[in-house]
């Protein structure tokens, strides 16, 4: 199943997310299989494989571990807001936060990479109305989002990538 995460010949937008939902569920410490292999092809190719994911940009982003201290990278859908990047932290809708978001709140700063652009980033939440314009530009890149808020009773996080 987590092959059809990847390969849109054979699985639809929504078996991609219920792939999606059903890796970020699992007690692996590691990226779940397709997403190591995104993130392989992406920087192998400087994004011109894996930049765009089922229709939708992504970009790479690399916390550090906060309690192993080694680098995680974890492929993301994003938007521009300006000169900044956008991502939500949604783990498909799962009761907790995903880990890289745990990591960049005890560590905001962090590397990005969008196509061949790799660079040093601060991280912080978008709270109230600048959260509230975000998650619609969200929403509408990946429509997933408005589900998976609605499924759980967690605040999904919206976070804002400024370049330093």
């Amino acid at each position: 199943m987590l092959d059809a995460c990847w390969t849109r010949e054979r699985a639809s937008r929504d078996a991609v997310a219920a792939c999606y939902i059903e890796s970020m569920t699992t007690k692996e410490t590691f990226a779940p299989g397709w997403q190591q292999r995104h993130v392989e092809r992406y920087r192998e190719s400087n994004g011109e494989d894996g930049h765009i994911w089922e229709g939708v940009p992504t970009l790479l982003l690399t916390t550090t571990g906060r309690r192993s201290g080694q680098p995680r990278t974890t492929p993301l859908i994003y938007a521009k807001d300006g000169d900044r990047y956008v991502v939500v932290a949604s783990y498909g809708g799962a009761p907790k936060h995903p880990d890289w978001y745990v990591n960049l709140h005890e560590k905001p700063d962090l590397e990005v990479q969008v196509k061949a652009d790799r660079f040093q980033a601060k991280a912080h939440t978008a709270e109230g109305d600048e959260k509230a314009r975000l998650w619609k530009i969200m929403a509408a890149i990946w429509p997933a989002y408005d589900n998976y808020q609605a499924k759980t009773s967690r605040e999904i996080p919206i976070v804002i990538l400024e370049r330093v």
